[in-house]
């Protein structure tokens, strides 16, 4: 029993890693930022060079992930599959003290996933799409 309990908690910290990895742009707004910034301290032009839209005059930009949906499920996949196959060796039987790990995973999750809604706040970046329907209009 052990044995489930700790690499099931290996697992669910790896797929909170994963997650992570799917919710955030590929081109990270606030290292463009910073860059932008430095680059403005010695003197260069410092152009917008955001990946994502600021304005609604500026061109429409699609949220690229940092790790793509396919590659997540394939990682997320693999990573059951090796917990499943983990939890039949006696090597991983480390006595654990189960609520603490319990406890420990959700504070970690609950604090990561607070930076990161903060983070899609302050620069404006959702990467869901809730079936926002495409209006055409005719132009004139």
């Amino acid at each position: 029993m052990l044995t489930v309990l700790l690499v099931a908690y290996a697992h669910a910290i790896y797929l909170l890693n994963l997650f992570l990895a799917f919710l955030q742009p590929r081109f990270d707004p606030s290292l463009q930022d910073d860059l932008l910034a430095d680059e403005i301290e010695e003197g260069g032009e410092g152009g917008s060079t955001s990946p994502l839209p600021s304005s609604r005059d500026d061109e429409f930009r699609p949220f690229v992930r940092r790790l793509p949906e396919w590659q997540f499920w394939l990682s997320a996949t693999r990573a059951t599959f090796v917990a499943i196959l983990c939890s039949f060796f006696e090597t991983f039987d480390v006595p654990v003290y189960w609520p603490i790990l319990v406890v420990y995973w959700f504070v970690l999750f609950l604090l990561t996933m607070r930076r990161q809604i903060q983070h899609m706040i302050k620069y404006k970046y959702v990467p869901f799409d809730f079936g926002r329907k495409a209006r055409y209009s005719a132009r004139r």
